[in-house]
């Protein structure tokens, strides 16, 4: 399959600004009114500004995404998320599918040898097309290692132990999911200018997604964030 970006899909959600509010007056009265439905925008601004979070753990966010092995790796440190990836210990990786960083494009290698002189042609590789080969190069290793490993130690070693040819950028599919407290925590640190430009594009289509599902149902969750 070869290079691709990283991607994000909504599968689906769960909840709504309204959920989280009845969750809330459980500890007076679910009932709910017409005075009550005009509360909402203030009750899940007060909730959130007072630190009174667990309302927002009933509200549930879905995605699927292809990304880096980086990327993923930062996923995997938010660990009250719930998630679930491809592994190369269970299955070989046939799509061979990897991400190289668009803001490489045009960056050359300084360490390039030119031939002699009188050759007038002489293309300077840049870092996106080593990383590519470096990639490729990698991928072909892997599933000619697991060919030659697997009759002498087995198809379950073979394929955990030949992954190590893998590289960084190789891509996985991912299965993540977020309740809205955790899905907060997730924004504040991978959404940020400090975090690393492939996992802040993954949090920022990530956040689009919600902020585009139809009827707009947390809405009110995503302003008491200071997200409009």
């Amino acid at each position: 399959m070869g290079q691709l970006k990283n991607t994000v899909e909504l599968l689906g959600y769960y909840g709504s600004d309204e959920v989280i509010c009845c969750s809330a007056w459980t500890s007076t009265s679910r009932k709910l009114t017409d005075e009550k439905r005009a509360r909402i925008p203030k009750m899940i601004n007060m909730l959130w500004s007072e630190g009174h979070e667990t309302p927002f753990e009933k509200g549930v966010v879905h995605f699927l995404v292809n990304v880096d092995q980086a990327s993923h790796i930062h996923l995997l440190k938010h660990r009250i998320s719930s998630f679930n990836g491809e592994s190369a210990r269970y299955k070989e990786l046939k799509e061979d599918k990897y991400y190289i960083p668009e803001d490489w494009k045009d960056i050359k290698r300084t360490d390039f040898v030119p031939l002699k002189a009188a050759e007038q042609f002489v293309v300077i590789q840049s870092w996106a097309d080593t990383l590519r080969e470096y990639t490729e190069k990698g991928n072909a290793l892997y599933h000619q290692c697991l060919k030659d490993l697997t009759p002498v130690l087995g198809r379950k070693r073979a394929k955990e132990s030949a992954r190590f040819f893998k590289t960084y950028n190789s891509q996985i599919q991912a299965d993540v999911m977020f309740n809205m407290r955790s899905f907060a925590n997730f924004l504040k640190l991978r959404n940020s200018e400090h975090a690393q430009l492939e996992i802040r594009e993954i949090a920022a289509k990530m956040l689009e997604c919600v902020k585009n599902i139809e009827g707009n149902p947390f809405k009110y969750t995503l302003e008491a964030w200071g997200i409009k």
